[in-house]
């Protein structure tokens, strides 16, 4: 079997294996200051753990702020000249509230526990290696990364991020090349080991494991490597992803950070040439009173589909009830009282039309609420089968009543359904060429992830009207959490996001339900197909 990560050759070095110590190995770390490491012959095991989404709870662009091309833009290490989304250290360190609070109380909530159970193990274990291997840059991220493991009271033998350059002057193109190069010095080094285990949550990198180790013990065998070593069995332990998104107003207000500090160079002439000045946008797809997400499951109780239907046909909605399917005019707003304004409804009614839009009828809590609604009847769209329009709900006329056990009373809050996007900025006063082909970062389809971050449902953002300044190259964000004209205790974020994390529709701190379109690789580059399918649109 031949692997496509082959990048470190298993071929002879020219190195003799008299080069492989503990004094050699020890310069892969960034943790100099520890304990020594241990002798080759105490070591019968070696345990390597990832970070980001197998350790640790790694914040991701959140899929239910940006539109597709913007996620791919975020990710891509060229597009911004800090590097972008996972080469931008205060990204990291923006998790939860914060290093300086996080930090105290040891990113509580932010771990993967029963990864971080296994570390605690390999400690224990006196003849096993313990060992921290990232692909975040060491220049960047190893004092954060550090603060963030001790937070925690995780010790290990090694903790190791990808240098500029490796020990011997080595140049890594990818985070898998970097992995391969120090995973083959550690069973160099420690050539009694029997077995070594990977935790890893990327099945792309999983599978690059599993081909770099069959082709390492297929050359030991033949004797094509310079080293007496025994084969060693490989196990790569695939990890389900463990990600978070950032609150969504602190969210926004880095990436405006990372626009302004991009503009900023390319104003300075530090940038380099092509280079283009970014602003931020937003979509409005629609103005709504938008339903809780722990509220929009319990109506979906409501919709009563035929036997023999497939899942894959339904699409679940019950997230709003329509006020505009646009931008909503001032003189509206006022009468709704605002964004952000609550008010109450009562579910009075439901039915399906034409066997293809489940609805709900309902009506304000007291009757005498001031309203508007574009639909001549306040309605939720339940759910549509495929080929169904939300905006066909107007044209029910035949509401079945509902019994008192049904007849949900919930609270909504005014919203947009909104999405923003980075763009170029085109403003007068830039001294610039336009980079050929900037707008698009693709990537390669085949290197899609097949593991997303959960975020809300489609067709639901709950990201209220993002703060004065969030749109242009001026940002006018306040510190970190930008200018916060949302009132929401610790834990949530702006719009109804549940948790902490603020993405996902269940609460929590972000996490949701996996599906394709997010981009978290530290090499990856590229952009997805938009979201304008996300909104729904009622016309």
């Amino acid at each position: 079997m031949t692997s496509a990560y082959s990048a470190v050759s298993t071929q002879p070095s020219a190195k003799p294996a008299a080069c492989h110590t503990i004094t050699a190995l020890k310069r892969w770390r960034c943790n100099p200051e520890d304990k020594d490491l241990p002798p080759v012959s105490e070591v019968k095991a070696i345990h390597v753990y990832d970070f980001d989404n197998t350790l640790f709870a790694s914040p991701l662009p959140n899929k239910a702020i940006w539109a597709g091309p913007t996620l791919g833009q975020l990710a891509a290490p060229d597009a911004f000249l800090d590097g972008g989304w996972w080469h931008d250290k205060t990204i990291l360190a923006a998790t939860g509230e914060g290093v300086e609070k996080e930090e105290a109380r040891a990113w509580n909530g932010w771990w993967n526990e029963h990864v971080v159970s296994l570390v605690e193990l390999t400690m224990q274990q006196k003849d096993a290696l313990c060992v921290l291997l990232t692909g975040r840059s060491e220049a960047g991220f190893s004092d954060l990364i550090k603060r963030i493991v001790r937070s925690r009271n995780l010790e290990f033998h090694m903790i190791c991020l990808k240098p500029t350059t490796g020990p011997s002057g080595q140049k890594f193109k990818s985070t898998m090349e970097f992995k391969q190069a120090i995973l083959k010095e550690m069973v160099y080094t420690y050539k009694d080991a029997e077995e070594i285990r990977i935790y890893e949550d990327r099945p792309k990198h999983t599978k690059g494991f599993r081909d770099f180790f069959f082709d390492f013990n297929r050359d030991l065998m033949a004797n094509r490597l310079p080293t007496s070593r025994q084969p060693i069995k490989a196990e790569v332990v695939q990890v389900t992803e463990n990600s978070t998104q950032l609150d969504p107003v602190t969210e926004v207000a880095e990436v405006q950070r990372m626009c302004n500090a991009h503009n900023l160079a390319i104003k300075a002439g530090t940038a380099a040439p092509g280079a283009v000045p970014y602003e931020i946008k937003k979509t409005v797809f629609y103005t709504g009173y938008m339903i809780p997400p722990a509220m929009s499951e319990k109506l979906m109780t409501l919709v009563k589909a035929q036997a023999g239907n497939a899942k894959d046909d339904i699409k679940q909605l019950a997230n709003t009830i329509l006020i505009t399917p646009k931008p909503c005019p001032k003189s509206i707003l006022d009468k709704v009282g605002g964004i952000g304004a609550k008010v109450m409804w009562k579910v009075t009614g439901v039915s399906c039309f034409e066997n293809k839009i489940w609805a709900a009828r309902v009506e304000p809590v007291p009757k005498s609420t001031k309203i508007y609604s574009e639909n001549p009847t306040p309605t939720v769209v339940l759910a549509i089968r495929r080929g169904g329009r939300p905006a066909d709900a107007a044209r029910i006329s035949n509401w079945q009543p509902v019994p008192d056990d049904q007849a949900y009373m919930f609270e909504t809050t005014v919203e947009e359904k909104a999405m923003l996007r980075i763009e170029e900025e085109r403003e007068e006063g830039w001294d610039r060429v336009p980079r050929k082909g900037w707008a698009h970062h693709k990537r390669d389809r085949s290197d899609e992830r097949d593991a997303n971050p959960g975020h809300a449902k489609e067709g639901r953002s709950n990201f209220s009207r993002p703060a004065n300044g969030f749109h242009g190259r001026g940002g006018g964000s306040r510190g970190r959490g930008g200018n916060r004209n949302i009132s929401a205790p610790r834990g949530r974020g702006a719009g109804g996001y549940g948790g902490r994390g603020g993405g996902g529709p269940k609460g929590g701190r972000g996490r949701g339900e996996r599906g394709l379109g997010q981009y978290r690789s530290l090499d990856d580059v590229g952009s997805r197909p938009d979201h304008a399918d996300d909104a729904h649109s009622y016309y």
